[in-house]
């Protein structure tokens, strides 16, 4: 089968290897414009930029599909570069741009979505994010027909994946990247036979992952102990959970709630033990164990490393722009 594929990150070159190791001829992608990364903020490539050059696939990288929109150039030339492909279908993975009805309609067999949750549970554009921060036992993959909504499109392929106590979303993220590579091959395998049943969304239960703002992983030490213990896990790789000493920042990727009884008079954000184990804080119910740390500048690293190079002690408050007592 003839694929167009339109992705960006790391999730999406998952399913566009998958693609291509499955035989499909892919003769075009479009993917995101380079962008500044990295300490010299050197324009990078996007991973599937990366992966389609290797395997010498053409690229397209507009600004925008719009044709009335801001960058109309921009959407004439990857408009012309798709009815020249000439693709029986599109598949789309994390592209981050919206497509017009223009792009829906191109090819005959319309845009397959590979979407890293069960619809229509956490639409959006954070649902692996946002799963583990509601504390959800499960997750998936669906893969949807996309239609003119943000993620509203009748369902063809789901499969359900259980999320770990310990899960944290980069690890989720590349099992959910591993399986809908896999489910995208099985839906297009189906949609080459007409063997694919389309069954629209339900209208129950849908919940919509806003985008990750920089500001949540500020730890709120008032907050409910499993709270902040998912957040932590959520927010790693990015945008990483953080929190205040003095005017330091110190990132915080991963913890675990402990059954120290917060008996000490104290508010939330004071350190209650220090050890080999962990820093010891408490929470606006109880007492998250910190054990891996990182200080401005240096190496996410397991509490014993980072102590013996930052100090910290009871009676310290976290989260305040001053330390307080």
């Amino acid at each position: 089968m003839k694929v167009a594929f339109a992705g960006t990150p790391e999730f999406a070159r998952a399913a566009l290897q998958a693609l291509l190791d499955a035989g499909h001829e892919i003769p075009l992608v479009l993917t995101q414009p380079d962008r500044p990364a990295g300490r010299g903020l050197k324009l990078q490539a996007s991973p599937v930029k990366q992966l389609a050059q290797a395997r010498g696939v053409a690229v397209a990288q507009p600004r925008s599909l719009r044709l009335d929109g801001k960058y109309p150039e921009d959407a004439a030339a990857a408009q012309a570069a798709l009815q020249a492909a000439a693709p029986d279908v599109m598949v789309v993975a994390a592209y981050g741009l919206i497509l017009p009805q223009w792009v829906l309609s191109l090819p005959r067999l319309g845009c397959l979505n590979i979407h890293a949750s069960l619809l229509p549970r956490w639409r959006g554009a954070a649902p692996i994010h946002r799963a583990i921060e509601a504390g959800d036992a499960a997750t998936g993959v669906t893969i949807m027909q996309m239609d003119a909504g943000l993620d509203t499109g009748d369902m063809l392929l789901a499969e359900r994946l259980p999320i770990g106590p310990r899960a944290t979303t980069a690890a989720l993220h590349d099992e959910l990247a591993a399986l809908g590579g896999r489910l995208i091959v099985e839906a297009l395998a189906g949609a080459a036979r007409g063997a694919l049943t389309a069954t629209p969304q339900p209208a129950e239960g849908v919940t919509y992952a806003h985008k990750i703002e920089k500001h949540e992983a500020v730890i709120d030490w008032t907050l409910p102990v499993q709270v902040i213990e998912r957040r932590v896990r959520a927010f790693d790789p990015f945008p990483g959970a953080s929190t205040l000493l003095g005017d330091t920042v110190i990132k915080i990727w991963f913890s675990k709630i402990d059954s120290f009884q917060c008996n000490t008079g104290k508010g939330s954000g004071h350190i209650l033990l220090v050890d080999d184990q962990g820093v010891l804080v408490s929470c606006g119910d109880g007492a998250l164990r910190l054990t891996e740390l990182q200080r401005p500048g240096g190496k996410r690293l397991p509490a014993r490393e980072f102590l013996a190079g930052f100090a910290l002690a009871p009676g310290q408050r976290l989260g305040l722009p001053e330390a307080g007592p």
